[in-house]
């Protein structure tokens, strides 16, 4: 089962319905307790970075998310929910994040038009599990401001290029992050989502979709 956090700043139903597509079983998670019941969770995510941390610090979800992560489950961050998992963001001053990859996020410097919004082509940077039988140079929906800057290029599966080249793929063990929105970037957003829900599986030990 693959758990879908609801803090208030994300595309919920979008997201559920995706991984519905995808063959996986998917529960909205209304509080932090239910992290227990899941062997796998995406945190989506729209908005600001700060308005994003006080949800989850409100709601008492930063260190369950962390301790699941420590755990070595599954975890999936989608745009903001992507973001978030660096250490520090610098949207509207300066602000914590979960930590989880080590890095900032920053905004867009001049020269295009900002939010970046639309279809971008990602570049695939190393293998990865999450990007098997996706072609190198295929296309995904994207809706940001601000972007990843990691400390280490090791956590970059897939880079995107809009002013800058900017990390659209991250992953560091069991813990990845798409800057664009799979549950909206069919085929391959669905076939994002079918990998993550494989490698939930088979970390629980379920055998099949």
């Amino acid at each position: 089962m693959i758990g879908i956090v609801d803090y208030g700043r994300g595309n919920l139903r979008s997201v559920e319905k995706g991984v519905a597509k995808a063959g996986f079983q998917a529960k909205i998670l209304l509080n932090p307790r239910e992290l227990k019941d899941v062997q796998g969770v995406i945190l989506p995510g729209v908005g600001a970075f700060a308005d994003a941390m006080k949800a989850l610090n409100s709601g008492g979800w930063t260190e369950p998310l962390i301790e699941f992560a420590n755990s070595g489950r599954p975890f999936l961050g989608i745009c903001l929910g992507m973001q978030v998992l660096f250490e520090i963001g610098e949207e509207h001053g300066t602000h914590r994040g979960l930590g989880l990859i080590p890095g900032r996020v920053v905004k867009f410097p001049p020269g295009r038009k900002v939010p970046h919004m639309g279809w971008n082509n990602v570049h695939w940077q190393q293998e990865s599990y999450l990007v098997k039988g996706i072609p190198d140079n295929s296309y995904f929906y994207f809706v940001h401001s601000y972007y990843a800057v990691p400390e280490s290029d090791q956590v970059i599966i897939g880079a995107s290029d809009y002013v800058v080249s900017f990390p659209a793929l991250v992953g560091r063990e069991n813990v990845w992050g798409a800057q664009f929105h799979p549950e909206k970037s069919s085929p391959w957003g669905l076939t994002i989502l079918e990998n993550f829900g494989r490698r939930v599986n088979e970390d629980a030990g379920v055998s099949g979709d």
